[in-house]
């Protein structure tokens, strides 16, 4: 089956995520994290990219971005996919792929689904058992967004400062966000999108991306945009 074409949308956020090949680990020890972390700072800056939020669990990663320029993210994550695989494979006396293919990405309709999201990445430590609370987790950026712990290279999505008017109260109502859990259909939306890289928003937000980029948004195959029908009265 040929790859899908990859969306490149600068200023609309993406869900991505990377697996260690045959869902192996892609992190071995304690220091392997913050390596991580820095070397994508570094290609965030390059490529002029956002970050609002990421989860670095055993065997993949996830990252939601937004791309201030065309082809930002494939960018990003060429740089640090390939300087991390050397850190590894020098530090633990490896050779051959560290990675499972490419990554994967969907469109993020971020009116509707941003926040959302974030739950959904940062809630990943907690789903797999490995904490109870996602506050528990060190990489993570739960603490950045709902405790204000400093990270330079994470940019807070417009979405995320309209919480508050505040510091405060933006870390508050991001806490709050975590008192509910995400329901069965949100959590089947998210992974249905970003397994098949598709669109996950709303269904006129797919629409607008379909006629922007000429390629399948939905599950299945697309036809022509669907148009609203107006009703008189």
């Amino acid at each position: 089956m040929p790859r899908r074409p990859r969306f490149h949308l600068p200023g609309v956020p993406q869900h991505v995520i990377q697996r260690g090949n045959n869902r192996n680990p892609c992190f071995y020890t304690e220091p392997d994290y913050p390596y991580y972390l820095d070397v994508l700072g570094e290609a965030l800056l390059s490529h002029e990219c956002r970050l609002h939020a990421y989860v670095l669990m055993t065997n993949h990663v996830h990252l939601l971005v937004t791309p201030m320029r065309e082809f930002g993210i494939s960018r990003v994550m060429q740089d640090t996919g390939r300087k991390f695989v050397q850190y590894i494979n020098r530090s633990y006396r490896r050779t051959g792929t560290l990675w499972e293919g490419r990554y994967k990405a969907c469109v993020v309709d971020s009116d509707a689904w941003l926040l959302t999201c974030m739950r959904y990445i940062e809630m990943n430590p907690v789903r797999a058992g490995m904490v109870l609370h996602p506050h528990e987790y060190q990489w993570s950026s739960y603490r950045v967004n709902a405790y204000g712990k400093d990270a330079p290279f994470l940019k807070p999505h417009e979405l995320y400062l309209a919480l508050g008017t505040t510091r405060d109260e933006r870390l508050f109502a991001y806490r709050e966000l975590f008192q509910r859990c995400l329901d069965e259909n949100q959590v089947h939306a998210i992974r249905e999108a970003l397994t098949q890289e598709l669109v996950l928003g709303r269904e006129d937000f797919k629409d607008v991306i379909a006629r922007r980029t000429g390629r399948q948004v939905r599950r299945g195959v697309d036809g022509r945009p669907r148009v609203r029908k107006v009703l008189d009265g």
